[in-house]
C-alpha cells in the first residue's frame, strides 16, 4: 500500500514501529543536523561494512552534512520516531541545477538512507512510498536514480520496486565512484 504524500499544511503521515509511532514529513531547517548525520552513518558506516575497497572522500561527508542548500530546490522527507529521525529520503524534481535526472520531466531520487535502529522494518519502503506518490502527484514521467556499482542489496531494493536498468543515464566520476542509472516509470 502506498502513502499519501501529505500536502503542504496537512497532518504528516503516521505509522507504527513496535512501540513507537512514527511519522513520515517534510524535513525543516531543526531536521538538517540529524539528517547529515544519519546520511553520513548510512554512506559512511554502511560502505565500510559492505563494500570497503569505498572510501568516502571529505567532500562528499560536506555534501551529505548540507541538507539546508537543498530543501529550497528538493523535497527532503524525514521519519521521526518519539522525536528522533530515524530515516530520510531527497526528490529532485526536474530542471533543478543539482538534479542528475537524464530523462526529460523525471524527479531524481537521492540520499534513501535509515538509522541501524530501524533497517529491516519497512521504513525505506515507506519513505520511497511517499517519494514516488509526489512524483506522481506532480504529474512526472518518472523517477531517476542512480546506485553505487557493486551495492547489490540497494540495487536489488529498487528492482523489487519496478526499477529498471537504463546504462544510458551511469555517471562515471571515476576515480571515486561509477555509478550505474536506474528509471520507474509512473
Amino acid at each position: 500500500m502506498h502513502a499519501i504524500y501529505p500536502k503542504q499544511g496537512a497532518a504528516p503521515v503516521l505509522f507504527r514501529h513496535g512501540m513507537s509511532s512514527v511519522v513520515l514529513r517534510e524535513a525543516g531547517p531543526q531536521d538538517d543536523e540529524a539528517i547529515g548525520a544519519l546520511l553520513i552513518e548510512a554512506f559512511v558506516s554502511r560502505y565500510a561494512v559492505k563494500m570497503p575497497e569505498v572510501t568516502v572522500t571529505e567532500r562528499r561527508k560536506a555534501e551529505l552534512r548540507d541538507v539546508a542548500s537543498k530543501r529550497p530546490e528538493a523535497k527532503v522527507w524525514v521519519a521521526e520516531a518519539d522525536g528522533v529521525v530515524v530515516g530520510t529520503v531527497t526528490m529532485w524534481p526536474p530542471g533543478a541545477e543539482r538534479s542528475e535526472a537524464w530523462l526529460p520531466n523525471t524527479a531524481d531520487l537521492r540520499q534513501l538512507a535509515v538509522k541501524a535502529s530501524h533497517r529491516g522494518t519497512r521504513l525505506s519502503t515507506k519513505l520511497l512510498d511517499l517519494a514516488e506518490a509526489w512524483a506522481k502527484e506532480q504529474k512526472y514521467a518518472g523517477v531517476c536514480l542512480h546506485v553505487r556499482r557493486g551495492a547489490h542489496g540497494v540495487r536489488a531494493l529498487y528492482e523489487r520496486r519496478g526499477y529498471q536498468r537504463r546504462p544510458e543515464g551511469d555517471l562515471d566520476l571515476q576515480p571515486e565512484v561509477f555509478l550505474e542509472a536506474f528509471f520507474l516509470p509512473l
